[in-house]
């Protein structure tokens, strides 16, 4: 019975696996409900729980981790719960293997997705010890020059070639060299590209009638997509959006070669692009 399953697995078609979106090359995703049962694992989950992406499907998260990561990690989504923030935790060894992972997780459309990378080399904290500083530079800055100062302190942060701002009709550019097109006009892409031209991994089951892993902060690109980035000579992007007075603005972070994802990096972003609106906020109030 198992060799026919893995002989209709390997027959899905071509249509399906484009409308069931992947998670990118490097990352890992569990699809769990409320109450831990994974629901869908991408089909390298074994280099992160040492077990076959089919066997995880319908069993609790807790027969596959360590009872003090997972005791964690439930901690962290019990404060999450009723929010749509991002839950991070950092250098986590889940199983008896040495290895550690960088985990994020965030609730969609009921479910619980939650992704790992391999943990990053440098230290934690570095990232945010940089945030108020970077911030505390745009003081006595206003208008023009306070969205231009945004956009370089973000590039400063995140290490990007490029980095652009929109807010409203605004568009200010930070780089480091000439870039092409780039990514602003591709429609749908993931908060974090790590290569464009990595690919992706499957989701298991790919035939699931429900599924939130297209809100993944990692999934998989389209084909349209990544020729897209290709053609403009971005390999790696990050996207921080915010709001101010209601209106929404977004970072775009673009590298010309690949960026290793780093949760804590993403979640400085986030932190520097709030902080960034209320700058923005408090010149609004004194110019008004």
């Amino acid at each position: 019975m198992e060799t026919i399953h893995d002989m209709r697995l390997d027959q899905t078609t071509d249509s399906v696996a484009a409308e069931m979106p992947g998670i990118q090359s490097g990352a890992y995703l569990l699809e769990l409900s409320l109450d831990w049962i994974v629901l869908r694992a991408s089909e390298n989950a074994h280099h992160l729980l040492g077990e076959s992406h089919v066997t995880l499907v319908d069993e609790p998260l807790g027969r596959f981790v360590q009872a003090e990561p997972l005791h964690d990690l439930r901690n962290l989504f019990s404060r999450l719960s009723g929010t749509t923030g991002i839950a991070r935790a950092y250098r986590v060894r889940l199983t008896n293997d040495p290895d550690l992972f960088d985990i994020a997780f965030h609730l969609a459309h009921g479910r619980v997705l939650l992704e790992a990378v391999p943990s990053a080399r440098q230290g934690v904290g570095e990232a945010f010890g940089t945030v108020g500083g970077l911030i505390a530079g745009l003081e006595g800055t206003s208008g023009d020059a306070l969205l231009e100062g945004g956009a370089r302190r973000m590039r400063a942060l995140t290490g990007y070639d490029r980095v652009t701002l929109t807010l409203g009709g605004e568009r200010i550019e930070s780089s480091r060299g000439a870039l092409q097109m780039g990514s602003h006009d591709i429609d749908g892409l993931p908060t974090i590209v790590s290569d464009a031209s990595a690919g992706s991994v499957g989701v298991f089951p790919r035939d699931a009638e429900e599924s939130s892993a297209e809100e993944a902060l990692l999934r998989g690109l389209t084909q349209d997509q990544a020729k897209r980035l290709a053609d403009s000579g971005v390999r790696a992007v990050l996207r921080v959006p915010f709001t101010c007075d209601g209106e929404s603005g977004e970072f775009v972070c673009e590298s010309r070669s690949p960026r290793p994802v780093n949760f804590e990096v993403h979640a400085a972003a986030e932190l520097l692009a709030q902080m960034f609106a209320m700058t923005l906020r408090i010149d609004a109030l004194n110019n008004g």
